[in-house]
């Protein structure tokens, strides 16, 4: 695996970054990160086996021991200091990339395996705010990891069955407190562009109203 410098997140993702408190907004930031590159072999896989391989090779070192890892990939280092303790959501994320990876076919159920196992890290964030159970947190996660991958794929059995997994997660919505408004801001946005029939989290002069509306009331 070769280093890679951090990639430049998506205007939702740096929304988010901005709206979070100071002890959520560096795990959130490599996460984020993480996820980009997880969708970039996705992007790249035309073998699925070869892209099985790659995702392999971060399975692998989120399961070694922090000393064990090798040392300047920029992610992997901020995983060190940002998740150490917690990398099982982050091999979670692995596992939701590479259902699109193996699936001949996806369906409702390799869609609702993707969003669960891609927004799994949002439960796992430090300092989970009193009031909030990880059922709710997992399933903003399901919905941000849905709602974002919608425009994705072109086959449109495929995007129905995202976009039906995505507006009929299993879990609760509501409120947020205040150091979390930026997964307030990804949930809003997601959940718009699951209505929209799947676009661009950010598309169109609505987004950032949504947006805006999400980070101040917290819903």
């Amino acid at each position: 695996m070769t280093n890679e410098d951090t990639d430049i997140l998506p205007p939702e993702a740096q929304l988010a970054l901005a709206w979070s408190g100071p002890k959520v907004r560096g795990p959130l930031s490599i996460a984020l990160q993480l996820d980009r590159r997880l969708a970039r072999i996705v992007a790249r896989t035309t073998e699925p086996m070869l892209g099985q391989m790659r995702l392999a090779w971060w399975r692998e070192m989120l399961g070694k021991p922090l000393a064990e890892r090798p040392r300047g990939d920029l992610v992997l280092d901020g995983i060190g200091q940002h998740w150490a303790g917690r990398e099982a959501a982050l091999i979670a994320m692995v596992d939701g990339w590479e259902v699109l990876v193996t699936a001949e076919r996806l369906g409702l159920d390799e869609a609702r395996a993707f969003g669960a196992g891609r927004g799994a890290f949002f439960a796992a964030l430090p300092g989970a705010p009193a009031g909030i159970d990880g059922e709710r947190l997992a399933g903003a996660g399901a919905r941000w990891a849905l709602g974002d991958a919608s425009i994705m794929v072109s086959d449109p059995e495929e995007r129905t069955a995202i976009l039906f997994a995505g507006r009929t997660v299993p879990a609760p919505m509501g409120a947020w407190p205040g150091r979390w408004r930026g997964l307030a801001l990804l949930e809003a946005l997601a959940l718009r562009a699951l209505r929209r029939g799947g676009r661009p989290l950010m598309e169109g002069r609505g987004a950032a109203l949504t947006a805006l509306r999400g980070a101040i009331f917290l819903v």
